[in-house]
């Protein structure tokens, strides 16, 4: 079945040719046709599917013969990299038409998002969070609105987004077509879909979340401290040109990240940490092919098109299974081919047999030629060189003597040194018996080993405090007579 078949605009279907698409997806066979009539979609579909054409070309189809300078479309996703992207794959879509769109999200200035709302472009894509900044002013309100869609809904589910796109929905007229997409219909989403469709055409909703078709898929058993080795491995045998690998975290993308550099891959990393311009430019250098491999955590697991990725990484386990499909989504887009690998250590069995069940088949198990499992862990960074004395460098006695250096003994003799003998004899030194001439000589104490009488020198002695090597003394104050 061609795409001329849905009876869209020869210019859009040029756009569709230059960008290689010979025919439509399942998803693209189901939604199209429902979407050109107007009506209400809910879609259940895997991730790479092909649902940005699935809802793009109906609304280019919709809005090339409208006038121009009013928003009549708004797709909500839930992360800046899918909100990018579909950005990009609608520009290239409508490459031959009037329809403009633009990309609205965080962590970059908000100038720009302002005047493409003062604007009136026909398709803003955009963030909740970022969305409702705008809405506090008036330049943003979308009288004009005509479409919206949510992508990835239970991702926003999952990020805790719900709440804003009902605060999102309060901002949006009543009278509109809504297509919803979603890989998996959790309770919570359905209730949302009942609030925001009427009437909605449904699609694959029995179906179960699996992999693309086109994917290879196995599992790589190793220990927990071999996982960078293996991977490293993998990579210098040829097999493996670029991959995507996913950690669990963000510091261990960073560690794994960094280690890839020093043994000469061209790494980069993504996740929340880094700011939207390191994301950015991460991500078009992978792309391009300045980077062999990005390490990224689940942030990257949804919406992140790598024209031709090969090969995804899962350097940790997914907890969940619907994380697993997702993050080898990445490859074997658009029924192309791919293959995904999974490092399991022991401790990751049980996640994995999860998985396994979700997917409905067990993943060959697979051990490197020439690889050595016995080997130690790989070697830790370099130590980071010293900085120069600092506030603190007394306690390292690196520093020149200080306020506190008497206490070792290290400066000149100073106010407390007489508690240690080591200074000239002063006023209390006669209390320890120190002096040998003077007035005082008549007030000094037995020695070591001689009886006192009570009500003595000695009375007034409560104690000793041993402290290290040396014992000091506490006196109780003389009474008025």
């Amino acid at each position: 079945m061609p795409f001329s078949s849905f009876g869209i605009d020869p210019l859009l279907l040029r756009g569709v040719r230059e960008l290689g698409f010979t025919r439509p997806t399942p998803i693209q066979v189901q939604a199209i046709p429902p979407a050109l009539a107007g009506r209400d979609v809910l879609a259940c579909a895997v991730t790479g599917s092909g649902k940005t054409a699935a809802f793009g070309l109906p609304i280019l189809h919709r809005l090339m013969h409208k006038p121009r300078r009013t928003t009549r479309a708004l797709v909500l996703t839930p992360t800046r990299e899918l909100c990018a992207q579909i950005d990009e794959h609608l520009s290239e879509l409508a490459v031959h038409t009037p329809v403009t769109s633009a990309a609205v999200f965080g962590g970059v200035g908000m100038g720009p998002q302002e005047h493409a709302f003062r604007a009136g472009v026909d398709v803003i894509v955009a963030t909740p969070g970022r969305l409702l900044d705008h809405f506090r002013h008036s330049y943003a309100a979308l009288r004009g609105l005509e479409i919206l869609v949510v992508d990835e809904a239970d991702r926003m589910l999952d990020m805790g987004f719900l709440p804003d796109i009902r605060r999102v929905l309060r901002h949006l007229p009543a009278k509109r077509q809504t297509l919803l997409f979603s890989a998996t219909l959790p309770a919570p989403i359905v209730v949302l879909t009942r609030e925001m469709l009427s009437n909605p055409a449904t699609i694959n909703l029995d179906r179960r979340p699996t992999p693309a078709v086109g994917i290879t898929q196995a599992a790589y058993p190793v220990d927990a401290k071999l996982k960078p080795a293996l991977l490293l491995a993998l990579l210098r045998r040829g097999d493996m040109k670029s991959a995507l690998v996913f950690t669990r975290t963000k510091h261990r993308a960073n560690r794994l990240a960094d280690w890839l550099v020093r043994q000469g891959v061209r790494s980069a990393r993504i996740h929340g940490n880094r700011s939207q311009s390191q994301r950015t430019q991460a991500l078009a250098g992978f792309k391009d092919g300045r980077y062999d491999v990005l390490v990224a955590t689940d942030i990257a697991a949804r919406g992140i098109d790598v024209e031709a990725l090969g090969h995804v990484v899962n350097f940790d386990v997914p907890g969940v299974s619907d994380d697993y499909i997702h993050r080898i989504g990445r490859t074997g887009r658009a029924e192309a081919t791919g293959e995904a690998f999974t490092f399991v250590a022991p401790e990751d069995e049980s996640d994995l047999r999860t998985i396994e069940r979700a997917i409905g088949k067990p993943l060959p198990r697979v051990l490197l030629p020439d690889f050595d499992y016995r080997q130690g862990p790989p070697s830790a960074p370099p130590a980071l060189p010293r900085h120069p004395p600092r506030k603190a460098d007394h306690h390292r006695g690196t520093s020149p003597p200080r306020r506190a250096d008497h206490l070792r003994g290290t400066s000149p003799p100073r106010r407390a040194d007489h508690l240690r003998g080591t200074s000239p004899p002063r006023k209390a030194d006669h209390l320890r018996g120190t002096r040998t001439s003077g007035a005082a000589d008549r007030h000094s104490g037995p020695s070591q080993g001689q009886s006192v009488p009570d009500g003595g020198w000695a009375s007034r002695l409560h104690g000793e405090i041993a402290h290290g090597s040396r014992t000091v003394r506490s006196f109780r104050p003389r009474r008025r007579r």
